[in-house]
C-alpha cells in the first residue's frame, strides 16, 4: 500500500511547527510500512542520530520479552507471580498473576522504587516483600506506571537466565533489527541522548474543565521532575522496564512493524495475534472513564470510536495497536493499512491540553498516511 506524498509532508511540517515555534527543543517523526522505515525526520536540536527517552513506550518492549517465553512454553499468562518470584508473594500479594501485571489489574499501581534500592536485585526484592495491595488483584483497572513492569522484569530475568535487560535486547531488540541496545545502557553508551525539558506553562484549571471535563490532572510518580530524572547516567543505565527505553523514532517504528510482520519469527504467530489483537482488559479507566482496551502489554484503538482517548487519533482502524510514553511520545502500528508511526520528543509540555492535541492531530495525520502516492 503506498503512501500520500502530501499528507506525508503535512504530518512533517505538523511536527516540526512547534519546534519552530520554540514549544518543544526536538522532535523525531518515522513512519513504517511494508516492514521498513519509508521516513525518518528530525527537527530542532536533533539529528536522526539522536536518542530519545521515550517512557511508557518502554512497555511493549518488555512485554514482548514476555511473549517470546510465552510461545516457548516457559511463562503461561495465568501463573502466579509468587511461583515464579516467591518474594513477591506477600500482604495478599500471592493472587497476582502474570496477566494482572501485563494488564495493569495487579492492584498495587502506587508502589515505586527507587535508587538505591532499583540497583540491585536484592533491594528489588526487598521492595516487591514490602508492597501491599491497593485493592483486590483483576478487580479493577488502575495504570501501574512502573510497579508491574518492575515485578514483570524479574519474572523475565528468572526464567530466561539473566539479566532483564539482556534478555530484552536478546529476545526482542537485536532480533528485531534495532541497531544497539536501548534498555539499561552503560555511561560509555550514553553519547547522541536529547535531554529532557519542561517547555510551557500548565494549563489553568478553566482550561482543563473546557478541554478535557476535569479541573486537574491527577497525581501520580509520573512527574516533571522523575521525567527529567532520566537525564541522569544512573537512571538511564538502571533500565527502568515500564519506562526506561532509549531509542530514536525510526527504532519504535521498526519495531512495531515487525509487531505486524514478524518475518524471523520472534514470536509464535498465535502469541502475537493474541498479544496485538485481544483485548483482555475491558475494565473502565479511572481517568478517562472509557474502556482500557489492553491486551497482554499494548492498547487497542477499538471500534467504540474513543480511539483517539487512547493515543491513536481518529484516522486508524479499530485494530490499531500501540502503547505511548509520558511527555508526549507516540508510537502505534495499524493492520488494516500496514502502517507504524513514531513520535519521540525531549520537550514537556507543561501545557496538557496542547500535547494531547499535539498527539491527536499527528496520529490522525499519519493514520491517513495510506493512499495514492
Amino acid at each position: 500500500m503506498g503512501l500520500s506524498h502530501d499528507r506525508l509532508d503535512a504530518l512533517m511540517e505538523r511536527a516540526r511547527r512547534e519546534v519552530d515555534e520554540g514549544v518543544l527543543p526536538a522532535c523525531q517523526v518515522a513512519v513504517g510500512v511494508a516492514g521498513e522505515v519509508v521516513a525518518f525526520e528530525a527537527y530542532g536540536e536533533a539529528t536522526t542520530d539522536t536518542r530519545f527517552a521515550v517512557f511508557s513506550c518502554t512497555k511493549p518492549l518488555v512485554a514482548a520479552a514476555a511473549w517470546v517465553l510465552i510461545g516457548e512454553g516457559r511463562l503461561d499468562p495465568s501463573d502466579k507471580v509468587a511461583d515464579l518470584v516467591p518474594e513477591f508473594g506477600t500482604n495478599g500479594k500471592d493472587a497476582v498473576t502474570v496477566e494482572h501485571l501485563l494488564l495493569h489489574t495487579g492492584g498495587f499501581p502506587r508502589h515505586t522504587l527507587m535508587p538505591p534500592q532499583w540497583d540491585t536485585r536484592r533491594g528489588r526484592l526487598e521492595a516487591f516483600a514490602e508492597w501491599t495491595l491497593q485493592w483486590e488483584p483483576g478487580t479493577a483497572f488502575e495504570y501501574h506506571p512502573t510497579s508491574a513492569h518492575w515485578v514483570l522484569a524479574e519474572v523475565i530475568e528468572r526464567l530466561a537466565g539473566r539479566d532483564f535487560r539482556d534478555a530484552v535486547e536478546d529476545l526482542v531488540t537485536r532480533p528485531a533489527g534495532l541497531p544497539r541496545p536501548v534498555l539499561g545502557l552503560a555511561p560509555a553508551d550514553q553519547e547522541g541522548i536529547a535531554e529532557v525539558e519542561v517547555r510551557g506553562e500548565p494549563a489553568t484549571a478553566d482550561e482543563l474543565e473546557q478541554a478535557l471535563g476535569v479541573r486537574s490532572v491527577p497525581s501520580s510518580e509520573v512527574t516533571d521532575a522523575a521525567l527529567i530524572g532520566f537525564n541522569r547516567p544512573d537512571v538511564r543505565a538502571a533500565g527502568v522496564p515500564g519506562a526506561g527505553a532509549v531509542m530514536t523514532a525510526a527504532d519504535l517504528a521498526l519495531f512495531y512493524q515487525r509487531l505486524l510482520h514478524d518475518p524471523d519469527g520472534i514470536w509464535r504467530p498465535d502469541v502475537l495475534a493474541d498479544a496485538t489483537g485481544n483485548v483482555r482488559n475491558a475494565l473502565g479507566d479511572p481517568v478517562f472513564a472509557l474502556p482500557a482496551n489492553r491486551t497482554l502489554g499494548l492498547v487497542v484503538a477499538g471500534g467504540d470510536g474513543l480511539g483517539f482517548l487512547r493515543g491513536f487519533g481518529s484516522s486508524v482502524s479499530p485494530r490499531a495497536f500501540g502503547h505511548n510514553g509520558a511527555g508526549g511520545q507516540i508510537a502505534w502500528a495499524d493492520p488494516a493499512t500496514g502502517i507504524s508511526f513514531a513520535y519521540a520528543t525531549n520537550g514537556l509540555d507543561a501545557n496538557v491540553i496542547r500535547q494531547f492535541r499535539r498527539g491527536l492531530s499527528l496520529s490522525t495525520g499519519a493514520g491517513a498516511l495510506a493512499g495514492a502516492p
